[in-house]
């Protein structure tokens, strides 16, 4: 009985073993050196107005305004 167990026990951590180890090689092998990039995803900025638009509104809201807060620079 105590020969069953033996076998047993080394045929069970030989299989562990062979599983164990095989595809964590293989596939650390395989993906090293062919990785592909990702593609660039296109950045959305969304329905935000430009530098140029912002300066044309600002100038337009606060024409007479005191030159202070947001209309800093741009009131007369």
């Amino acid at each position: 009985m105590k020969h069953h167990r033996a076998a047993l026990l080394i045929a069970l951590m030989s299989a562990v073993l062979t599983t164990g180890l095989s595809p964590v090689t293989a596939n650390a092998a395989s993906t090293s050196g062919t990785r592909k990039k990702a593609p660039k995803q296109a950045i959305d900025k969304g329905p935000a107005e430009t530098r140029a638009e912002r300066d044309k509104r600002l100038a337009r809201e606060c024409k007479g305004r005191p030159n202070a807060g947001a209309c800093e620079g741009y009131g007369n």
